[in-house]
């Protein structure tokens, strides 16, 4: 159970109230400056300063940072801060799922905007948010296959998980399809009733292994394997980084390099597994085609814990503004002319 379930806000909207804070900061700053502006007609600072001796500079910061900080708790109050107090279990029926997806250089392509790996992590955390009921895995690879996200309920941690991936995420260079597919089989939960579908996301360039035979394997153990081709069949240069504009890789001969979807090999792969083959466009990456396929295989019962009553925190809050609120009132704008007299660290003329 993580802290994102146990702690909770009924009413996150009203945080946009924040706004206020950075509005309010600059009209203070702006008055200010206006007002130093004006004082400066009447004389030097060190001339406004003799004549004014109770003024204080600093204490009209501090009363404002300290209005501000209530401002903040009463807004955090009002949104209704609550804590989990009771456990109970409920039982889902879902699918599993891991996406394997290709972090390899040739994902850098531009041919599908912003490129061929930044288009496929929109799609998948779309599809991470059409999520109910379903287990989410992942898996990054390039020359070799690595697991990103064990399989899991946590729909936020695999957002989270996903934002981090990118081409230097895995050391080795290449497309090794059928260790990908190999690693997801071995990331199931061995629940034999859950209907369980891989998704490789990729421009099919394998280069590594025997992925058509993995995939085979795969469908033998009763999981579906599905593809998507990222790209257009006639290529695009691969940029030396993401976001350089420029350069491209090129071979030995100086040659710009070209990286085209190979849509034959991903189709051959998806018949082996027993899936379907959607080729990715500029429109759509295809993975919610895949969904309403997947949400049609059998469903198996998932046992989770959620809190099914929550504390109500919102008095802390308030409790705190209203207190730093008091400490603002009492706290006056100018030195006090008594405490002024008291001078702890003055040393004794001889």
């Amino acid at each position: 159970m993580n802290a994102m379930e146990m702690f909770r806000f009924a009413h996150p909207e009203y945080f946009g109230g924040l706004i206020l804070i950075p509005l309010l900061t600059a009209l203070f700053i702006l008055t200010r400056i206006l007002r130093r502006r004006a004082l400066r007609k009447f004389g030097t600072p060190e001339m406004i300063r003799t004549l004014t001796p109770s003024a204080s500079a600093s204490r009209p910061v501090l009363k404002f940072i300290l209005l501000m900080l209530a401002l903040a708790l009463f807004i955090a109050g009002a949104a209704r801060p609550q804590f989990g107090t009771r456990l109970k279990q409920v039982k889902r029926h879902g699918v599993e799922i891991i996406i394997a997806l290709d972090v390899s250089n040739s994902m850098l392509a531009e041919d599908i905007k912003p490129n061929r790996l930044e288009r496929a992590k929109r799609a998948i955390d779309r599809l991470i948010s059409k999520l109910r009921d379903d287990k989410i895995g992942l898996i990054v690879f390039a020359g070799d296959a690595y697991t990103q996200l064990p399989i899991t309920t946590d729909y936020n941690s695999a957002q989270l998980f996903l934002s981090s991936v990118n081409t230097q995420i895995v050391p080795k260079q290449g497309t090794a399809i059928g260790a990908a597919i190999e690693m997801a089989m071995r990331s199931f939960t061995p629940d034999p009733a859950a209907g369980k579908a891989v998704i490789i996301i990729t421009d099919g360039e394998n280069h590594e292994d025997d992925a058509i035979a993995a995939a085979e394997k795969a469908h033998q153990q009763g999981i579906v394997v599905h593809t998507i081709g990222m790209g257009l069949p006639q290529g695009a240069p691969i940029p030396v980084a993401s976001g350089t504009r420029g350069d491209y890789r090129r071979d030995r001969e100086g040659k710009i390099v070209m990286t085209r979807l190979d849509e034959a090999t991903l189709e051959k792969i998806s018949s082996a597994g027993g899936g379907l083959y959607i080729r990715a466009n500029t429109a759509q990456v295809g993975l919610d085609d895949l969904f309403d396929e997947i949400n049609k295989m059998q469903k198996s019962e998932i046992e989770a814990r959620q809190f099914s009553e929550y504390e109500e925190q919102f008095q802390y809050f308030f409790a705190t503004g209203l207190l730093l609120l008091i400490l603002e009132f009492f706290i006056m704008e100018r030195k006090n002319k008594y405490l002024r007299r008291i001078k702890l660290f003055k040393t004794a003329q001889p």
